[in-house]
Formats: C-alpha cells, structure tokens, sequence
C-alpha cells in the first residue's frame, strides 16, 4: 500500500483556493467526531495445560497386539443384511427355499460381466420369470475375485454381488421381487442369491 504524500506549497494554496469556493451539498448535515473507543486491556488467555501421556502397557520386541480393532467395512456383510431383512413371504416356504430344499425354475449367471451388462441382462431375466409365471429363480453373481495389489484402503469384493441387492429393490423389479436370500451351497451358496418373485397379477 503507497503513503500519500504530502502536497508542496504551491499545491496546498491551489487545494485552499478549490475548497474555499465550494459549498456543502447537504449543509444541515453535522459531521459529527466519532468517539474515540476506550482500549481496554484483553487479559492474557490462559493456555490448557497438556494432558499427560499416557502410560504404555509393557511390551516385548516382536509380541503381537492384544488388542483386537474391528473391522474397516462400514456395513455387514450383505448375507447377514438379508438374514435380517423382514420377511414377506411364507414362513415355511422360505425355511425350505434357504435350506434348499425347494429347485430353483430358471437361473441366470451374471459372473464376468461388466456391471451395465450385468445389469441389463438381471432385468430382461427377472421380466421374463414373471411373464413365465416362475416363483423362485437363481441369481449367480461369484463371490468376487481378490487382488493381490490390495492397499491399506479396504475395497469390497465382487461388486455384482453387492449390486444385486439395489437393483432388486428400485423399479423395474422391485414390484416384483418378494425376497432375496442367499443361495444354499449346493446352488452356489455365497457366490448366489435366491429370488422368489411375486405372482403375476
């Protein structure tokens, strides 16, 4: 920022003679002195004192931590979502559908497939089941391949199989899904998804 300079003589009697020759646009207004505010002295902040470091429990060179920190995965597994979701269809009809007691009608493996692909392919299924008049189709997803290049970020696996649930539950096919289990093993247990649909109206 510049200091204004100060003006020379010639130019302070130039500014006299400009201002002498002017008159106030609003002479009833007073410029009044704005009150100088008191000072007051701002008592000094009291800084907290540090907390004292805790002390660390012994420990030998090499021992393994004994304490056991949860897991990074801000959700549970997606089986243990769908054990818990509300059940809307027969009780006992759905005891033997998750023991596998019941065949599935048709089946459609989505394993390999891009997700738009996947996607596609799971609704032109699901639309024909019902237009079939089928209650119980398999959905097989695979359990999702882990890398060997995984980094300190948890990343899930098998992102079919933790679609599969969304694309269920929004439009087109969530007026026609009743529920969604996991397959039992001899279907393809947690690489799989039982479907039970609704009848068609």
């Amino acid at each position: 920022m510049s200091r204004r300079r100060k003006l020379r003589p010639d130019e302070k009697e130039l500014w006299d003679k400009v201002a002498g020759s002017t008159e106030r646009m609003h002479p009833e207004k007073r410029v009044l002195a704005r009150p100088q505010k008191a000072v007051a002295e701002k008592p000094a902040k009291q800084r907290p004192e540090p907390e004292a470091p805790q002390p660390l429990s012994p420990f030998r060179l090499g021992e393994k931590s004994r304490s056991r920190a949860g897991g990074h995965d801000v959700l549970p597994p997606i089986h243990d979502r769908l054990h818990q979701a509300p059940l809307r269809m027969d009780k006992k009809t759905h005891g033997k559908m998750t023991r596998g007691k019941m065949a599935p009608e048709a089946r459609i493996d989505l394993h390999g497939m891009t997700v738009d692909r996947a996607h596609q392919a799971l609704v032109a299924f699901m639309l024909r089941a019902v237009q079939n008049d089928l209650r119980l189709v398999l959905v097989i997803t695979g359990k999702g391949r882990r890398s060997e290049e995984d980094g300190p970020i948890p990343v899930r696996h098998g992102i079919l199989k933790h679609q599969l649930p969304h694309w269920l539950s929004t439009p087109p096919l969530a007026q026609i899904v009743l529920q969604t289990t996991s397959a039992h093993r001899k279907h393809g247990g947690t690489g799989a998804f039982y479907v039970y649909l609704r009848r068609a109206r």
